[in-house]
Formats: C-alpha cells, sequence, structure tokens
C-alpha cells in the first residue's frame, strides 16, 4: 500500500524496499548521507563498511572505508569533487575521492584537541561557495572552526551556553546558497544563523534535538529531528512542512532521524541512528 506523507508542495510517496545491499550486508547506524551530481546516493553509516554508495534506484554501486574511521558523523563535498568526513571518534576531519582515496587529515587522530581548538568530536562539514571548510564541533567542544580549502586554519567561534552564538552540542551545519550559516544546536533544540565571519543572525525555535540540516536548490532547508520527525523550512525558518513524533519503524515514519539530503529531483532520503540502522528514500508528488 502507497504511504504519502508531508504537506502541499513537499508532499512525498515513500519508496518501499529502497536500498539493495550485497547479500549478507546490513546498515550499521546511519550518521550521515549525501548525493553527487548524479545522485548516486552515499550512505554514511557505523559498520565495517562506513561509505556505501546506492545509486538513485538504490542499486549497490562501491564501498569504502574499512578500517578508516572510529565513529563516522558527518559528510560534504569539496569544490573539487571530493569528501570530507567528520570523525567523531578519533576527532579529525578527512579528506577523500568518491572512489574511497584518502587525500588528507585536518587534526590529530585519537588526540582530542585543548578546549575551543580544532578538533574534539567533530559531527559535520559544510563547504562555502569559495571553498572554505566549516566545521561543527560539537561533543567535546561547543564551537565552529573555519579551513581554507587548503587546510589552513582561518578562525573559530562559538561558546557553551544558551545566548546567542553559543552551542550547547552543535550538531549539523549547512552553507544556505546566500552565504549564511546553519547551525544545528541540537540540544538548545534550536538553529541558530550566522554570516560566513560567525556574526550571528538569527535564532530558529520549535526543533526536537535537530541532528541533521541540508539546504536544497530552492533554498529549502530539510531538518532530521532526532526526536523522531523531519521537517522542512523555508529559507527565513518558517515551517511548511512536518511530519512524525510518534517513534515507528513503520515506512515513512521516524525512530532516530539523524541524516538527511534532497537529490535533483526533490527526492528525499532520511537516514537514521540508534538500533534501527535504517535510510528511507521519499519520492517528491509533483
Amino acid at each position: 500500500m502507497m504511504v504519502t506523507v508531508g504537506h502541499g508542495l513537499h508532499t512525498y510517496d515513500v519508496v518501499h524496499g529502497w536500498g539493495t545491499l550485497p547479500p549478507g550486508w546490513s546498515l550499521g547506524p546511519v550518521a550521515a548521507v549525501t548525493v553527487d551530481a548524479d545522485d548516486n546516493v552515499y550512505v554514511v553509516n557505523r559498520s565495517e563498511r562506513p561509505v556505501i554508495v546506492l545509486s538513485r534506484e538504490g542499486d549497490y554501486l562501491r564501498s569504502w572505508g574499512t578500517g578508516r574511521f572510529k565513529s563516522v558523523h558527518g559528510i560534504a563535498f569539496a569544490r573539487d569533487g571530493s569528501l570530507w568526513l567528520a570523525d567523531r571518534g578519533d576527532h579529525t576531519v578527512k579528506n577523500f575521492s568518491t572512489a574511497g582515496a584518502h587525500l588528507r587529515t585536518l587534526g590529530l587522530p585519537d588526540t582530542p584537541a585543548p578546549e575551543g581548538e580544532p578538533f574534539n568530536g567533530p559531527t559535520d562539514v559544510a563547504v562555502a561557495a569559495n571553498g572554505d571548510l566549516y566545521v561543527s564541533d560539537g561533543y567535546g567542544n561547543n564551537r565552529v572552526h573555519v579551513f581554507r580549502s587548503d587546510g589552513v586554519y582561518l578562525k573559530s567561534w562559538g561558546d557553551a551556553g544558551v545566548g546567542e552564538g553559543d552551542f550547547n552540542l552543535p550538531h549539523s551545519i549547512a552553507i544556505h546558497r546566500d552565504g549564511r550559516v546553519m547551525v544545528a544546536d541540537r540540544e538548545n533544540h534550536r538553529i541558530q544563523v550566522f554570516d560566513l565571519d560567525g556574526k550571528h543572525l538569527d535564532t530558529w525555535t520549535d526543533f526536537i534535538q535537530p541532528a541533521g540540516l541540508h539546504v536544497g536548490r530552492d533554498g529549502t532547508v530539510y531538518v532530521a529531528e532526532l526526536r523522531n520527525r523531519v521537517t522542512m523550512v523555508d529559507p527565513w525558518g518558517r515551517i511548511i512542512a512536518r511530519w512524525g513524533r510518534r517513534p515507528s519503524t513503520e515506512p515513512g515514519l521516524f525512530v532516530a532521524p539523524h541524516a538527511v539530503c534532497v537529490d535533483s529531483h526533490g527526492d528525499l532520503y532520511v537516514g537514521e541512528v540508534d538500533d534501527v540502522g535504517r535510510i528511507q528514500k521519499f519520492a517528491r508528488v509533483t
């Protein structure tokens, strides 16, 4: 039976059974998800195969990363087409080719940095139009760090707290096409908005543990809320679609959404952590 969720222009049909893995394989908790220019889906999960690449139709293409991560947490494409991945477990941010070749590492593996310095439990990565790298550093720090595309450190901002510009576990980060930086301030149950230099611009509330952020081509901001919900807001934080809040493994509902992204067709992918370890695809209804 077809399951339809969402509202208005953000209405979706659940694609039942999407994502085919080789026999005997299973997903671990899905920490992050992104798509490339061909709409291939990179599923970042905590298993012996940390990066699994599927086609838009859900066919298995390849996997890589075995032995490379302690607890992979976030992913973003660089301007050169490579991938940056945040590893919460060993306090680094790593750069790989799309085929899985390791290119470089920021941070010292297995060495949490002193307070306020990069990195101590980094959670996510975003890339600005000029190639600068923005890293949310949330489990041991409450900071955002900025690097040049060549890995040179530029600046940081943020402290622990509840005021403007403070964080309580900055868990995901995304950059809007207009240059605004959006940070999922998870345990403060809000999204904070900054300019590229870290100046606070706005705070969006009415979220419950926002865990994952993604900005669509049309400017819509997609939010995975760890407590069983997915929300879409317009570029100014106004809610335009939302569903969930009843924890369930039923198709179309959620237990622990942690990651979200959309492809060029507007189709939605939501990854979950905890013991669920699944990714669901939602086909946008035109």
